[in-house]
């Protein structure tokens, strides 16, 4: 295992469309996971495609932890607690609901930035394991957010991209002083 170098937003791998991985089991796909998932840990991560470490092959990996989900959000929202890390290879999505949710996202390789971006709140994935064997499960709210995220990745898709608003795109140093603010104005307007 060996701890990758992370591809940065303007980096050409970051902006392609990934391939398929033809043979789920094959040693090298699991050499690229281990050394995914060690990745990740190292950069504090929820999540990482592998395009993000210079493979264009349709592979992601993440997990939802609830000390990873905005504050502010309810248990059952923020996590499913059946899902820890999940190793997704081919995955494809579904979309379950129309209904879209703005949350803030950030990435690792757009550091430093954080932005709000409308995902779907319902949705279904698909794909396979290590093992080749098919996985299927449902997800909302920030799982549900993590997984459009890291798929986003395989057809050349970062965060900024899915935004509306750009004025909503921040430094990570500055999101205690907007949530401050932000509470601030909500509690001058119940005031009034």
């Amino acid at each position: 295992m060996a701890i990758r170098k992370i591809a940065r937003m303007g980096h050409p791998v970051l902006s392609q469309v990934a391939r398929p991985v033809e043979d789920p089991t094959a040693p090298e796909i699991h050499a690229l996971v281990a050394d995914m998932v060690e990745t990740m840990i190292d950069a504090n991560g929820a999540g990482l495609a592998a395009s993000q470490v210079y493979e264009p092959l349709r592979v992601v990996i993440f997990q939802a932890p609830p000390e990873r989900a905005p504050e502010g959000m309810d248990e059952e929202e923020s996590y499913d607690h059946t899902v820890a890390l999940t190793v997704l290879i081919n995955p494809q999505i579904e979309i379950l609901s129309s209904d879209m949710e703005d949350g803030w996202e950030g990435c690792l390789s757009v550091p430093g930035l954080r932005g709000l971006v409308p995902r779907h709140s319902e949705i279904i994935y698909r794909g396979v394991g290590l093992d080749g064997k098919p996985i299927e499960r449902r997800a909302k709210g920030f799982h549900a957010r993590v997984v459009q995220h890291e798929c986003d990745h395989l057809d050349g898709v970062l965060y900024p991209q899915r935004m509306t608003d750009l004025s909503e795109l921040i430094f990570e140093s500055e999101v205690r002083h907007r949530i401050e603010a932000e509470a601030l104005g909500e509690e001058e307007a119940a005031d009034a």
